[in-house]
This record gives C-alpha cells, structure tokens and sequence, in this order.
C-alpha cells in the first residue's frame, strides 16, 4: 500500500477524549471504521456502543453512511498539507420495541 492511499484518522468520542490517531487505507469505509471504534472503545465509560449501528460519524457537519468510503467523505482544504482529520463520534443505542410497544 502507498503512503498516499493512508489517511491518518481520529475519532472524538462525548467525553472530549480521542482514539487513535490511526492510519487507515483510503478505501475503508465508514462501515469497518465503526467496526474498529467498537474494538478500541475505553472500557472505563459509562457509554458504550454494543454494535455498528449504535454508531454516528460525523464528519465536516454530516452524518457519514456506513458504505461511503473514506475517500469519498473526505473535504478538500486548499492547499493545507495532509494532516489527522477529526471525525465525532455520536453514541445512539438502537431502540428496540417490547411486546407492549413502547420504545426500549
């Protein structure tokens, strides 16, 4: 893989605090970067994603689908040299309904 096919990723999780930086090829998408979220979430917090769909990218102010790649998602800054790019993360629980109906 060449160096100009990685992109260097971090993820800002509720709390202010960062995974990564980490390097990811740029045919990645937003998909497996969940994936990846869930296996190096902090064991310490109080909120946590259980599976990929408990999970929101948002990137440059979007909400980033999961088969987007990150190619793809990526805004040009000018001339600004290649640097981390930040996405947020957004923890949203699937809800799921009980017999009764109501929302879970």
């Amino acid at each position: 893989m060449q160096e100009e096919d990685l992109i260097e990723l971090k993820f800002r999780l509720y709390d202010g605090s960062d995974i990564g930086p980490i390097r990811y090829s740029s045919s990645s998408t937003v998909a497996m970067l969940k994936e990846r979220i869930i296996s190096e979430w902090p064991r310490d917090k109080k909120i946590a994603p259980k599976v990929a769909n408990d999970v929101k990218l948002i990137s440059a102010g979007k909400v980033l689908e999961n088969g987007t790649t990150i190619a793809q998602c990526r805004s040009p800054f000018g001339e600004l040299p290649a640097g981390v790019i930040t996405m947020h993360v957004v923890v949203q629980p699937t809800l799921t309904k009980t017999k009764t109906g109501k929302l879970e």
